[in-house]
């Protein structure tokens, strides 16, 4: 299955409700899956090569989700095997005093992977148009003057090298409550419960039409979204991996070619 079954059509209204969280398309469990994560993620590590060597274009992963539905978990696991000389991450909590008094696309433009690197952004500057507009931070009007900043933003960005991937893991709102208990009957894991996302859950369905309207309002041909189906973990990474792979192959990267000086001087060896 390739990665456009995950594409979104851009410009077109989408209703989360209609996409199944629980799917895994053609693949039944972990163990089918394993092999093509495998050859997949050989793939990848070929292809972060050449665009490492290349130093032409960069890579920007964004990645959204609600809680638990594996932000950080994709970063391991779907991308964990990038070499992390090539590989930045970044991730965008509660504006800090100093980012607050700029701009809301500031603090994401200074860690835009350089040529040559593959960048994650683990929430984005889409929480602009999403946290702030669930609790009235920002009114819609000012949310769409924000889609049109993101839009141009991107652009920006790809006339600059840079190819934008943007990934929404998908997962159901039981899910999410069974993730949640576990992370407080598990003492591994009860570190990462945070009270707050009790509160964020109870704004479930405001959350969902806000990425909905992100969806449509921020797509574009070069840079559409995919919705990822993630209440199975194994399929989630098989299917990011998969956009990924296919998004490198689509820069057409190649190793930079040969210096007719380096040639000289294998001849004088």
């Amino acid at each position: 299955m390739p990665g456009d079954h995950f594409q979104l059509e851009y410009g077109k209204k989408v209703r989360l409700e209609s996409i199944d969280p629980n799917e895994t398309g053609a693949l039944h469990d972990r163990e089918e899956a394993e092999p093509n994560i495998e050859r997949l993620s050989e793939r990848l590590e070929t292809l972060q090569n050449i665009l490492y060597a290349e130093k032409k274009q960069s890579v920007l992963f964004v990645i959204q989700g609600m809680d638990c539905s594996g932000k950080d978990g994709v970063v391991k696991r779907a991308l964990g095997r990038l070499h992390p000389q090539g590989f930045q991450v970044s991730s965008f909590r509660t504006p800090t005093e100093e980012e607050s008094a700029h701009d809301f696309l500031w603090r994401a433009h200074k860690v835009v992977p350089a040529k040559g690197m593959i960048g994650a952004f683990i929430r984005s500057y889409y929480e602009d148009v999403l946290i702030t507009r669930v609790h009235n931070s920002i009114s819609d009007s000012e949310a769409k003057k924000r889609f049109k900043h993101i839009n141009r933003f991107e652009k920006l960005l790809e006339s600059s090298g840079v190819k934008i991937v943007k990934i929404f893991l998908h997962i159901s709102k039981d899910f999410q409550l069974a993730k949640l208990r576990n992370r407080l009957t598990d003492p591994t894991k009860r570190w990462k419960f945070d009270k707050n996302d009790l509160v964020e859950r109870e704004s479930w369905d405001e959350y969902q039409k806000a990425y909905e309207d992100v969806f449509k309002q921020c797509s574009s041909a070069s840079a559409p979204w995919y919705v990822v189906p993630a209440n199975h973990r194994w399929y989630r990474d098989w299917a990011v991996l998969q956009i990924a792979v296919e998004a490198l192959e689509s820069m057409n990267v190649a190793y930079p070619e040969s210096d007719p000086e380096l040639d000289q001087l294998l001849d004088q060896l």
